[in-house]
This record gives structure tokens, C-alpha cells and sequence, in this order.
């Protein structure tokens, strides 16, 4: 893969994911939370398992690792995505985007429990300024913890924590079947798991619900930013890696911010941005190893 390549997928796969936020604002006028993000995983379960039939042998789930890896992908890091759609009712898309970014850091913390992994001193301070920076994101009001979006945001935290304990267990599991069939049976099982969740909170949709721009907002969500998303995101990580791949999850909050502002008319306060700032330091604390290789590997 060229540089010029690997950096235009990058961009792609940024673009995509992040304009997935404002998409979801534009959907949740028409649509009830949970059962917009089921038809997202719908579309996109139906799609990745058919690409997988026609291009390979091994779509099949066989053996518990196999399966433990699509129920625990399923159930936390696709139906944990029904909070994020939740959270986004009162969340500004670029704040909601922006708290994405602490994900690989709750990752790294779910492996230092779960997988055995350890962390240094340095790399505890980077996680530290990972939780600073969510402070300064969510802005919680201690005489107040209701007031605003506050508890939207912190509906998005939760989001970010099932989102990184998924991830971990799935590599716990240790899944040896193809990854976009592995993808599409947790999709499947994700948008099964959503759909019951909606059914018991009462969701009905109305009439808006078959509107062009509701259709479209679950055909953008489905087909672009997760189904062609995650095969874009899979050739980028077998090409060059899960640390540089992880690396977009600072783009796509640019670009969502970006979009929410002049699509939108929404408003990003000066909190946020630090927020997103001092998260990024303590993902780089957390990461100077990868980092440093990748710059000496002279990587752009």
C-alpha cells in the first residue's frame, strides 16, 4: 500500500465515521434512539455477511472462541452503540464525536484488567489526563448533576466504556474466523439485542419514520459509515496496523465537529476542545512507544 493510498483510506474512513454523528442528529428527529441504531446495524450485519458468503469460505462461526467473540461483540460493542444514539438526543454531534477519542485509552485500561497488561508510570499519568479531559467535556455541574446535557454526556461515557470493554473481549476470545464475517454476526447479534431493548422501552416509530430523510440517515449510517467504514477499516489494519489504524479515532472528531457546525448550526464551547486536547496528551503518553516507532519508521 502507497503512502498516498494508505493516507486517502484514512481520510475516507475519517470522513465516513464522522459525519456518522451529525447523521445520527439528522435521523433522531424521526426516529426513536434504539430502534434507529438496530436499523443501522441492520443494514450493515446484512451487507457484511453477504460480502463475506461471496468472498470467502470461513463466514461460518465455529468453535466457542469464535462464538464468545460475536456475542461479546455483539452485545457490548454494537448494542452498547444504542447509548450513544440515546446520549445524542441532547449532545451536540461534535461533543459526542469528540468523546470517542477516549476510547483506545479505556481500551488499554480494560486490557491492563482483563488481558494481564501492564502500565507504567508514565502511561498511568496518561490515563489520568484521559479522565481530565473527560472532565472537562462533560462539565458536570456538582450542585446540579441534571442540569443540561450533562446527562447525555455522561449516556455517552457509558457508550465509550461498553465500547472499549467489548473490544477487549473480543481479543480475549481470541476469534480466528474472517474479521468482516465476525463484524457482520456481531452486527446481526448487536441489531437483534437493540431491537428487543427498543420493543421493552416502548419505542414506536411514527409516520416520520418512512421519511426520505430518516430512510436516508439509516442508509448513510448502515451502508457508509459501517458497512464500507469497517471493510476500509480492516484493509487499513492488516496493511498497516492496529496503532495507526487507532490513530483515526482523533480525526473523525474533527471532522464531526466541522460538520455539526456548518450543517448543523451547532456550537462546540472552548471546554470541549481542551477536553478533546487533553486527551489526546494522555492517549500520546499512554501510547510514546507505538508513537515513537512510528514516527522513526518515518510514517505520516
Amino acid at each position: 500500500m502507497s503512502r498516498a493510498y494508505a493516507a486517502t483510506m484514512f481520510a475516507a474512513l475519517a470522513v465516513m465515521w464522522g459525519l456518522s454523528f451529525p447523521a445520527i442528529s439528522v435521523g433522531l428527529e424521526y426516529l426513536p434512539p434504539l430502534l434507529f441504531a438496530a436499523f443501522r446495524y441492520d443494514v450493515a450485519a446484512v451487507l457484511l455477511l453477504g460480502y463475506a458468503v461471496a468472498t470467502t469460505d470461513t463466514w461460518r462461526p465455529v468453535g466457542w472462541n469464535n462464538v464468545s467473540a460475536i456475542l461479546g461483540g455483539g452485545a457490548f460493542l454494537i448494542a452498547g452503540n444504542g447509548l450513544l444514539f440515546i446520549g445524542q438526543q441532547t449532545v451536540p454531534s461534535g461533543v459526542a464525536a469528540i468523546l470517542q477519542a477516549l476510547v483506545p485509552i479505556l481500551t488499554a485500561l480494560w486490557a491492563l484488567a482483563l488481558l494481564g497488561e501492564r502500565l507504567s508510570a508514565v502511561g498511568a499519568v496518561g490515563a489520568g489526563l484521559g479522565f481530565l479531559g473527560v472532565g472537562l467535556i462533560v462539565q458536570p455541574d456538582p450542585n446540579n448533576l441534571l442540569a443540561g446535557d450533562t446527562v447525555g454526556r455522561l449516556i455517552i461515557v457509558g457508550q465509550v466504556v461498553l465500547v472499549s470493554l467489548g473490544g477487549v473481549i473480543v481479543q480475549r476470545a481470541g476469534p480466528t474466523m474472517e474479521r468482516v464475517a465476525l463484524t457482520g454476526w456481531s452486527m446481526l447479534v448487536g441489531g437483534l439485542l437493540l431491537h428487543a431493548f427498543s420493543l421493552g422501552a416502548g419505542e414506536l416509530p411514527g409516520a416520520s419514520a418512512l421519511s426520505s430523510t430518516a430512510v436516508g440517515a439509516v442508509v448513510y449510517l448502515g451502508v457508509f459509515s459501517t458497512a464500507l467504514a469497517f471493510l476500509i477499516y480492516f484493509t487499513f489494519l492488516e496493511e498497516r496496523g492496529a496503532f495507526e489504524t487507532s490513530l483515526v479515532a482523533y480525526l473523525v472528531p474533527v471532522v464531526a465537529t466541522v460538520a455539526g457546525v456548518f450543517l448543523l448550526d451547532e456550537t462546540i464551547g472552548l471546554l470541549s476542545v481542551a477536553g478533546f486536547v487533553v486527551v489526546f496528551v494522555g492517549f500520546a503518553l499512554l501510547k510514546r512507544h507505538a508513537l515513537v516507532d512510528l514516527v522513526g519508521a518515518g510514517v505520516s
